[in-house]
């Protein structure tokens, strides 16, 4: 089995070939520059790796572009292995890269928050708190009765 520094090293030269191979190797129009590779990942045994991209465009270029990467798989592992000069070539599985969706997720809630905030802020504006400014007892104070004297 092979260290984390050894397979963290082989999936950096896999992204930074496949990248390079899709933007001026392959002439597939569903790959064009509209394909970003943002992240590798190998297993510790070193045969397979992950390649997550992302896709700038609708549902149906993302379709396409997942179509044309498995269909340049073979050309994209060939390279990678003439590139990384390893006993056995790992593998490539691409996988779609849920980051910019979860990220747009997370700014539409952040946009709510800030709604809601701005609602609260507009309700709260011209208003007074509720009681005195210290509304805690203090010993000694005139509104205290004596339980005790009975």
């Amino acid at each position: 089995m092979a260290d984390n520094a050894r397979a963290k090293k082989l999936a950096d030269l896999i992204r930074e070939v496949v990248a390079q191979k899709l933007q001026r190797g392959i002439k597939d129009p569903r790959l064009g520059s509209h394909v970003t590779i943002t992240d590798t990942r190998v297993t510790g045994d070193l045969r397979e790796a992950t390649v997550f991209y992302t896709v700038y465009g609708d549902e149906e270029e993302r379709n396409a572009a997942a179509a044309g990467l498995e269909s340049a798989k073979g050309i994209l592992r060939s390279e990678v292995g003439r590139a990384a000069g390893v006993k056995f070539t790992p593998t490539l599985s691409f996988v779609a890269d849920a980051l910019p969706d979860t990220a747009r997720n997370i700014e539409d809630l952040l946009d709510k928050a800030r709604a809601s905030d701005a609602k609260v802020r507009e309700t709260a504006t011209g208003k007074s708190f509720a009681g005195e400014a210290d509304p805690y007892r203090k010993p000694g104070s005139a509104d205290e009765t004596d339980d005790t004297a009975e």
